[in-house]
């Protein structure tokens, strides 16, 4: 039952980041009163762009071209660590909460490392801001990951995410641990309010900017590893909140995860559609308030448990 669970989360997890890009912008499209893009319509731009030649800057070195190719495997390594179906994950074992977060930072230092390559002074500008605004995002993980351990007593991510439901202090740890994960998914997937995905001046992008030189298949690996963490993000929230385990019910839990992370994606739809994007002074505090947050969250449920 284990292998068979762990096939779906890797179907799920190659699977889900086209459909939840097509979620969010048709939700953005309904919210303008167009039709909008198909669902499927990121696929077929990946499908155009595999088939395009790349061109490349005469000033780009052997890391440009390895660099997306590094951010995409390590995006998919993350994903299969992520407990998106519950208490189990293809790769599990102790502490791999820290290999996560990691193997995130290394997807991140590979796609500022490439965006510099080319000498660009609009691509360093990203680049910085993207140093500058992520690390903002650790902290908020590993102090929600802290809460999660105090609560349940797990080593494992699968085992904090997925058990955390169960434990007493779960009523008043779920709210704010979703509104945490969900800023956290703005910041990794570059979306808004953080950045926004549909600009097209160079002074206010960030993830944006960095991808500009990036052409063919380098182009839609770092298109498909940005909605790849859009869904590590919206599966992580869906293991928090989804009620069936995956040994006992793996059917109700494949079918409330699915629902969960779709749900998620309309969320995102809903926020880009009647937020603006904040100006860049204050994208560190808002980070910073997932952050007091999550330390909220661990002081709450260490006092819960204490006074049990």
């Amino acid at each position: 039952m284990k292998l068979l669970i762990g096939v779906v989360h890797v179907l799920i997890a190659l699977g889900m980041p086209i459909l939840m890009v097509g979620l969010v912008n048709r939700t953005k499209a309904l919210w303008a009163g167009r039709k909008g893009p198909r669902l499927m319509q990121l696929g077929w731009d990946l499908l155009r762009l595999l088939r395009k030649q790349p061109v490349f800057s005469v000033v780009a070195t052997p890391l440009f071209r390895t660099g997306a190719w590094v951010v995409l495997a390590a995006s998919m390594l993350a994903a299969m660590i992520a407990p998106i179906l519950g208490s189990i994950a293809p790769l599990e074992f102790r502490h791999d909460f820290i290999f996560f977060t990691y193997t995130l930072a290394l997807a991140r230092i590979f796609l500022m490392l490439s965006a510099m390559d080319v000498g660009s002074s609009f691509e360093g500008m990203g680049a910085a801001r993207e140093a500058s605004f992520t690390a903002f995002v650790e902290p908020a993980l590993f102090l929600l990951v802290g809460a999660a351990s105090v609560a349940t007593g797990q080593s494992s991510f699968a085992g904090l995410i997925g058990h955390l439901h169960q434990a007493e202090s779960f009523r008043w740890l779920a709210a704010p641990a979703v509104a945490v994960l969900f800023v956290l998914l703005q910041a990794e997937a570059s979306r808004v309010p953080v950045d926004d995905p549909l600009t097209h001046l160079e002074l206010t992008m960030v993830h944006e900017v960095m991808v500009l030189d990036h052409s063919g298949p380098e182009l839609a690996a770092m298109q498909y590893a940005a909605a790849l963490k859009m869904t590590i993000y919206a599966g992580l929230i869906a293991a928090l909140l989804n009620p069936f385990d995956p040994l006992s019910a793996p059917l109700a839990c494949v079918l409330a995860s699915l629902f969960t992370m779709a749900g998620v994606a309309v969320a995102v739809g809903c926020v880009e559609s009647l937020v603006a994007r904040l100006r860049m002074s204050l994208v560190p505090r808002y980070l910073m308030l997932a952050s007091a947050v999550a330390a909220l969250c661990l002081g709450g449920a260490g006092w819960l448990e204490g006074s049990r």
